[in-house]
């Protein structure tokens, strides 16, 4: 506490959060990577489940975040987007469900850029923050087949289908030389947006690059240990998820957050 930074002193090294709505069951973990703690420092990333919009057109709401280290105050800055962006999309759930069900993915990318460009101008003027952002919306209703994923910068979307990992990533539609990694508030073009198709047996993965890093490179040991862990026939309970994520992976020893949804058939 007396380092003056009281955000950082109070941010707990683990957090675990679970949520059952209708047929959807969503498990996630957010845990401070070895070289934060070797150094003494707070988790930099962030994450929030929560539900936005009316009864008629509600949506669950998946965010992951990861605070860049250049930044002094990214930890800060991933806190704080994940929930300003579902508190700016709850204002915009109608209009998300409404282009979901019309299947109009440059609309989505309208409501997402506006949604985030508010997000970003909540954040406390006068620090320096930079953070990226990945948002899930599923809606509750079980008819509606559409979901849509909202990025910027490192990690996204996952999912598991028959024991193996497929990318869910948005394109980006910029140029194919520009290697830089976007971030919010200031260092990206737009927020790229996909609407894509699950069916109940398929899991969604949702994470920082500290899970999708080692889960796409190099290990594909770890990459089927996640998947017979919850590719089976049954969601593992908050514990067992905890431990799961916490595998670790020779050389990745940064912060790692991952929410994952399964969907029932009943």
């Amino acid at each position: 506490m007396r380092d003056g930074d009281h955000f950082a002193a109070l941010t707990p090294a683990v957090l675990l959060d679970g949520a059952e709505v209708g047929r959807l069951t969503v498990r996630a973990a957010s845990i401070r990577g070895d070289s934060h703690n070797w150094e003494g420092s707070c988790r930099q990333d962030a994450m929030t489940v929560t539900r936005v919009g009316p009864r008629e057109a509600e949506l669950l709401l998946l965010a992951v975040a990861d605070g860049v280290g250049s930044a002094s105050h990214s930890h800060e800055g991933s806190y704080y987007v994940t929930r300003q962006a579902a508190l700016h999309l709850d204002r915009e759930a109608e209009n998300i469900h409404a282009a979901l069900i019309a299947r109009d993915e440059g609309e989505l990318r309208a409501i997402a850029n506006k949604a985030i460009a508010g997000a970003v101008s909540d954040l406390r003027i006068g620090q320096e923050h930079s953070t990226t952002l990945h948002v899930l919306l599923v809606p509750v209703d079980a008819t509606v087949r559409e979901r849509v994923v909202f990025s910027v910068g490192d990690g996204g979307l996952f999912v598991l289908r028959d024991r193996q990992w497929h990318h869910a990533n948005p394109v980006d539609e910029g140029s194919l030389l520009d290697t830089r990694t976007e971030a919010l508030p200031h260092a990206y073009r737009s927020v790229k947006a996909k609407l894509l198709y699950s069916e109940p047996g398929e899991v969604l993965l949702l994470g920082t690059d500290g899970i999708t890093n080692p889960l796409t490179q190099k290990d594909p040991a770890f990459a089927q240990h996640l998947a017979q862990a919850w590719g089976g026939p049954r969601v593992p309970s908050l514990s067992d998820f905890l431990w799961q994520a916490q595998t670790r992976v020779k050389s990745y020893d940064d912060d790692r957050t991952v929410i994952c949804m399964w969907e029932g058939t009943e």
